[in-house]
């Protein structure tokens, strides 16, 4: 006996179809000009920067605080302090028990040491502000140091993934060009994207906060 087979409708194969695109789509898609990681953490909206902006600014280098590869802090005077998350990069994480992330991820260290040798030897530093800040008030800014873009050398060194695809030029476009140019020439790097650490830490970070072995520092 010859059974017939009974192709399925045109229409639910389409729907097949967009349900497989879809399925494969990541979890957190940022729109273009999104500024930057905070959004995966905030649904804040980011408020105009008080401070001049679209222009280079002079920074003395012995006022800039490293966190990590790509957060800095300017202590302007001693009641003005500046947060900047440096623009186009997202480097590995340190540990930062505070925020919820009680490992460093690897190559984290490795890219905060950078930060610091890079600022501490510097003679001359600038910091182009976003119009912007960031969820989280934190400026969004482009940092240089003796002429050269930073985000540009720590992607060079090979300690920093390249975020401006994702999250947009901030409305500095020639610089984000340069971190893009550098990111193509630099190839992959040795490291998992950062937003896939930290995702992974937040679900470490409950899991041994309701046991009670959640680091105190």
């Amino acid at each position: 006996m010859i059974q017939r087979v009974v192709s399925p409708p045109r229409g639910a194969l389409l729907c097949l179809l967009a349900f497989i695109v879809i399925g494969c789509l990541p979890d957190e898609a940022p729109a273009r000009g999104t500024p930057t990681r905070a959004r995966e953490r905030s649904g804040a909206r980011a408020r105009e920067q008080p401070r001049p902006h679209g222009s280079r600014v002079p920074v003395d280098p012995a006022r800039v605080d490293v966190d990590d590869g790509d957060t800095v802090t300017i202590r302007w005077t001693k009641g003005d302090k500046e947060i900047v998350r440096i623009l186009g990069i997202d480097t590995p994480e340190t540990r930062h028990v505070d925020h919820g992330i009680p490992y460093a991820q690897s190559w984290g260290p490795e890219a905060r040491a950078f930060a610091q040798g890079a600022f501490s030897t510097a003679t001359r530093v600038e910091l182009l502000r976003s119009a912007t800040l960031d969820p989280f008030q934190r400026t969004l800014g482009y940092l240089f140091i003796d002429g050269h873009n930073y985000s540009v050398l720590a992607i060079e060194a090979r300690l920093a993934l390249e975020s401006v695809s994702h999250f947009g030029d901030n409305g500095l476009p020639r610089e984000a060009a340069e971190v893009l140019a550098a990111a193509e020439k630099a190839g992959p790097m040795p490291f998992e994207p950062p937003h896939f650490f930290r995702r992974r830490m937040a679900t470490v970070s409950k899991w041994m906060k309701a046991n009670g072995v959640y680091p105190e520092k």
